[in-house]
């Protein structure tokens, strides 16, 4: 959930009122937001006691205010107070107007073939007669890093410059070129650097250092020139230094470079609209004809109204009131939605979702603000109409009772982690990764978290090298779930219940092991049987497991309703394995799937 830093006495001016904490906290959760903090509280505190002002404190009084993730319109402080006027009915939601400039000759933003190896796409905007102050600027800048942050994930799908277009001249051209053909003075830098410089350069660099590795080691770099081949920006680095946005900027140019062109959109329609009000025309936005490589066209922003609908009935239901249709659209005008009924349904409401409600996609969001609107403390409190009764999962039940019987015999429960490295779960057991088995991480943030586990078996072990210098002998155990493929589910994947226990000692402990499995059997009514019979129950065999000691493993069947099906293995842990986690001493193990005993 992000938090939004906001001048209290902006905020407050521009809302007619002012609040002490406690109202203004309520009026931030009648809205669906959450006052954090209010630093003059602390500025009070430290005065009233004699001490200096908290360190990191502005002279001014901040709100810190906790958005949703999904309202990127909040994501600044003209937003939550535009938004907050018309929640109260102080103001009427603003019509956000897209208007050609006045000489009729609209930028052109040229985009070269050679992007699609690295962002292939790009939209932009421009905001004309724009005064700026020193707070309104730092918004500006604010909303930026919030949205890189937030639905630009750190700049991977979106990257937002911004420029003085009083010193640039169109049109503009979004190019892709080696690094060494890449030369300019990027932000706040004195000299010129390419673009290998540039990398170099920015190693060190707190805040730029986290994205280097976005382009770093593509052939290509995505750079943006003027008509004058002056650099604009090297996305999603640093802009140019040249036309780097001061206090007097009038005309701001905005382009946003990306992977993903839905969330460019979106991040160019909240950044306009959310600054626009500062133009001298109010919420006008001045387009930019983009050409794309097969020649085609468009122009941006797109701020036209999306038309959405939602039955009445389905809004009272999920909610639990029973309002009529006009006053559903009386409480979503609130929420800055045009709302009307619908002209072919009486019990369906059209809502015209403006370019600042990228999170408005279907009719339970349009419900979900209704609820807003109504208040989450209005809506009656009911008893269901049905009554139930809530009981255990029979697996979970199960499960439960094998903790249990292990743990009667001596043995400590463990939870490691359901992600492994793949060393873990393939060669440190002494096994091969056949690539139909493993459900594998494809962006893993580190090696530790590769794969999802196939057994429970590594991370049991795991937890055993830990622990290794806690006296011997060592039981643990565990009971939880495994991952396998499975071409046969919707999700191409399954969970499998399973039972790992591990005995370390001076001495293996196959036998304890191995009357371990019996104690279960017995719990769970399972006898042992012949192999070669035909009644139920279950019965071991040799084992040629890699991961156990040659000769001393056995495979577990298990034989119901005339059918067989091997659920596991024990045996003496092969001193490959032993070796592979750093464990001193023999060990014995069991595995088993539970599941097949419902």
């Amino acid at each position: 959930m992000p938090t939004v830093n906001v001048d209290k006495q902006d905020l407050y001016q521009v809302l007619g009122k002012q609040y002490n904490t406690e109202e203004f906290r309520e009026l931030c959760f009648e809205f669906g937001i959450e006052l954090e903090e209010d630093t003059s509280e602390k500025e009070m505190v430290s005065k009233e006691i004699g001490a200096a002002k908290a360190e990191g404190l502005s002279e001014r009084p901040i709100l810190k205010i906790d958005i949703p993730a999904n309202r990127y319109d909040l994501l600044c402080q003209e937003g939550i107070s535009r938004a907050l006027l018309i929640f109260q009915e102080k103001a009427e939601a603003p019509i956000y107007r897209v208007v050609p400039p006045k000489d009729g000759q609209m930028e052109v933003l040229t985009i070269k073939p050679e992007t699609a190896q690295i962002r292939p796409h790009a939209v932009a905007a421009i905001l004309r007669n724009v005064t700026f102050t020193e707070r309104n600027y730092n918004n500006f800048m604010d909303l930026q890093d919030k949205l890189h942050n937030n639905l630009c994930r750190r700049r991977t799908l979106v990257a937002i410059g911004t420029h003085d277009l009083d010193t640039l001249k169109g049109p503009f051209t979004y190019n892709a070129l080696p690094p060494k053909d890449i030369r300019f003075k990027p932000l706040n830098q004195r000299s010129k650097f390419d673009g290998e410089e540039l990398m170099t350069l920015y190693e060190s660099d707190k805040h730029l250092s986290k994205f280097l590795h976005i382009i770093r080691d593509s052939p290509v770099y995505p750079v943006i020139f003027d008509s004058n081949g002056v650099v604009c920006s090297l996305p999603p680095i640093i802009n140019g230094d040249h036309s780097k946005i001061t206090l007097n900027t009038k005309n701001v140019f905005i382009e946003c470079t990306a992977t993903d062109l839905t969330k460019a959109k979106i991040v160019l329609n909240t950044v306009v609209t959310m600054f626009s009000e500062y133009c001298e025309d109010k919420f006008t936005v001045e387009p930019v004809k983009v050409i794309y490589p097969d020649n085609t066209s468009h122009i941006y922003p797109d701020l036209s109204l999306r038309p959405t609908r939602a039955k009445v009935d389905y809004i009272n239901a999920c909610i639990g009131i029973s309002l009529s249709t006009s006053e559903i659209i009386t409480l979503l005008n609130r929420m800055a939605l045009d709302a009307r009924q619908a002209p072919d349904n009486n019990d369906e409401i059209i809502v015209d979702v403006p370019p600042t409600r990228a999170d408005i996609l279907h009719a339970c969001d349009i419900m979900e603000d209704v609820a807003i609107a109504y208040g989450f403390n209005n809506i009656p409190k009911t008893f269901p109409d049905s009554s139930t009764v809530g009981s255990a999962l029979p697996i979970n039940k199960l499960s439960d009772l094998v903790r249990r019987e292990l743990a009667l015999a001596g043995f400590s429960e463990v939870l490691p982690l359901i992600l492994c490295s793949h060393d873990e779960n393939f060669s440190f057991l002494n096994k091969t990764d056949d690539n139909t088995t493993a459900v594998k991480l494809s962006n893993p943030k580190t090696a530790e978290y590769q794969v999802v586990r196939t057994s429970l078996l590594s991370g049991v072990l795991k937890t055993l090298r830990e622990n290794k210098k806690h006296p011997l002998p060592i039981k643990i155990f565990e009971v939880s779930d495994i991952v396998l493929k499975d071409n046969t589910q919707e999700r191409m994947a399954k969970n499998e219940r399973r039972v790992c226990a591990v005995y370390c000692n001076k001495s293996s402990g196959f036998e304890i092991i191995h009357g371990l499995l019996d104690n279960l059997m017995q719990m769970l009514q399972v006898s042992f049987v012949s192999a070669s019979g035909s009644n139920d129950g279950y019965y071991i065999e040799e084992s040629d497991d890699p991961t156990f000691f040659p000769n001393r493993s056995a495979k577990i069947f298990l034989r119901s309703k005339s059918t067989t099906e091997k659920i596991g293995e024990f045996g003496i842990l092969h001193p490959k394995v032993l070796e592979s986690y750093d464990l001193l001493y023999p060990c014995s193990a069991l595995e088993f799937n539970l599941e097949k005993f419902l």
